[in-house]
Parts: C-alpha cells; sequence; structure tokens
C-alpha cells in the first residue's frame, strides 16, 4: 500500500510549522438577468403587484386615521380653534359683559368643546331674555343671538316699576313709568303668579277705546278685579272670565254720566 498522504508534514525551511494547502477565496457575482427565466420574473413581478394592491388600502386608511387624530387633536385639544371673540347680537336691555359673564366659557377654550345648548340655557337664564341661540364661527368667535322680552304693563313696586311681559315675568324695574303701557297692580308680579295672569287676560280682552281711559287694572284677588279709568270712573270686572263680553258692555256705557260701572255679571249690568 502506498503510503497517503502525510498530515501535519513539517520542513526544515518552515521551522517545523505545518503546511497549509492554497487559501480559498469566496466572491459574490451578480447573476445577470438571462439567469432568471421570464416565467419566473413574471411570477415575481405578479406577485409583488398582488401584495401592492393588498396593502394600498391598509396604507390609506392608516393616513386617514392618522391625519383625522392630527385634525381632531388640532381642534379639541388645542387653543389654535379657542375661543378669542363673543359677538352678541339683538341685545339692547342686556349688555355684551353680561351676556359674557352668564356664557361662563374661559377666553381659549377649544371652540368645538363648548356646549352650545348649555351656553344659551345659561343666557336665557338672564331676566331680561326671552330666549337665547348660541352659534360657532370659525375658527375662533361664538355668536350669542338675544331676543329680549317686550313689556306689555308695568307693576308699581315702591318707588319704581316692575316691566311685566305677555307671560307674566317681571325682567327689568325703572324709576320711571314707561308712556304707553297700561299699570297693573298685583300682590306678587310673576308668571306663576294667579294674579298676575288673570290681569294680563283682562287686558288682552280690552277694547281699543277702554284701553285709551285705561289707568289701572287692581288685582285684588281672582274675583275683584277693577278697571280705574280717567276722571275717576271704575269698571267692576270681577273674575277674569267672559272678558270680551264685558269688555264690548264697558265700551258702551263709557259715554254715560256715572262714575262706576259694574260688568260682574255681563248680562245684567249696573251703574251709577
Amino acid at each position: 500500500m502506498s503510503p497517503g498522504p502525510a498530515r501535519g508534514r513539517t520542513s526544515a525551511a518552515d521551522g517545523g510549522a505545518p503546511r497549509r494547502g492554497p487559501a480559498r477565496r469566496w466572491q459574490l457575482v451578480r447573476a445577470g438577468r438571462d439567469a432568471v427565466p421570464p416565467s419566473t420574473r413574471r411570477f415575481m413581478a405578479r406577485a409583488r403587484q398582488r401584495r401592492m394592491r393588498a396593502a394600498l388600502p391598509w396604507a390609506v386608511a392608516a393616513g386617514v386615521l392618522a391625519l383625522a387624530g392630527l385634525v381632531a387633536w388640532t381642534v379639541l385639544g388645542t387653543g389654535l380653534f379657542g375661543v378669542r371673540e363673543v359677538r352678541v347680537e339683538g341685545a339692547d336691555l342686556v349688555t355684551p359683559v353680561q351676556v359674557h359673564d352668564a356664557l361662563d366659557i374661559p377666553d381659549g377654550v377649544p371652540l368645538a368643546r363648548v356646549d352650545l345648548a348649555a351656553a344659551a340655557r345659561r343666557v336665557g337664564a338672564l331676566p331680561a331674555v326671552q330666549r337665547a341661540t348660541v352659534s360657532r364661527d370659525w375658527p375662533g368667535a361664538l355668536v350669542v343671538r338675544v331676543t329680549e322680552r317686550t313689556a306689555v304693563a308695568v307693576v308699581p313696586q315702591g318707588d319704581a316699576f316692575a316691566l311685566i311681559d305677555g307671560s307674566g315675568v317681571a325682567f327689568r324695574t325703572v324709576e320711571r313709568r314707561p308712556a304707553g303701557l297700561p299699570q297693573v297692580t298685583v300682590a306678587r308680579p310673576a308668571a306663576d303668579d294667579p294674579g298676575t295672569r288673570a290681569a294680563l287676560e283682562v287686558l288682552v280682552a280690552l277694547t281699543p277705546q277702554l284701553r285709551a281711559e285705561l289707568v289701572d287694572v287692581n288685582v285684588e284677588g281672582l274675583a275683584r278685579i277693577s278697571l280705574r279709568l280717567r276722571e275717576d270712573r271704575t269698571v267692576v270686572w270681577g273674575d277674569a272670565t267672559r272678558g270680551t263680553d264685558k269688555a264690548r258692555v264697558a265700551t258702551a256705557l263709557l259715554d254715560e254720566d256715572t262714575d262706576r260701572i259694574d260688568v260682574s255679571a255681563p248680562d245684567v249690568v249696573t251703574f251709577r
């Protein structure tokens, strides 16, 4: 047998170190386009297109969500679109300062976070305001539209006069009686006061002739209502029922030379 190749063979020239074979060197070589068959390239291209089409809706959805989140954060979470101005429309009896205080909305609060209905209720609670609406005017304003109460009568209150509207709400006090408003004398003017409501019913029933002569509607009780006219004449009205009949009869007797007309029972009229 021939001896196999000797391993670890040394030589004197190498100083006794083992002899190694030739070193191997690796090199990456880019395959040419022709190395991949056309069918494989077409398959790979179609696979890439399918992956892109499948990922596109998710990418669009993610972009939309990110944009929506950014917009929501900008509008709701920052002062960029905060309240910087309050515009008041239709106010005469109330001042812009009163409206602003009633709103109770600090400057800079994000406009989108303002509870418009609650803000309108707070403004509507002002005595002189019948109703109010609040709306947004981007980018930074609140618009308050006010409808104020209209006085239909005055009620003596010591040395002053309370103005009441058609529902009986006393909403303002003035020092002098406004011209052209009838006077109503009741113990406690209020929307829920039966005497106030009865007096307003009488006022609605009066003819223009009676209104022109009227000085005061006096409510001593629900069945003891009387009208004080010019020249110290009195119309005994009774209760507030059958107002139209009572007004018609009283108007017909205005030219009579009498200082007291009783129409509490309009079918049987007395006067003196």
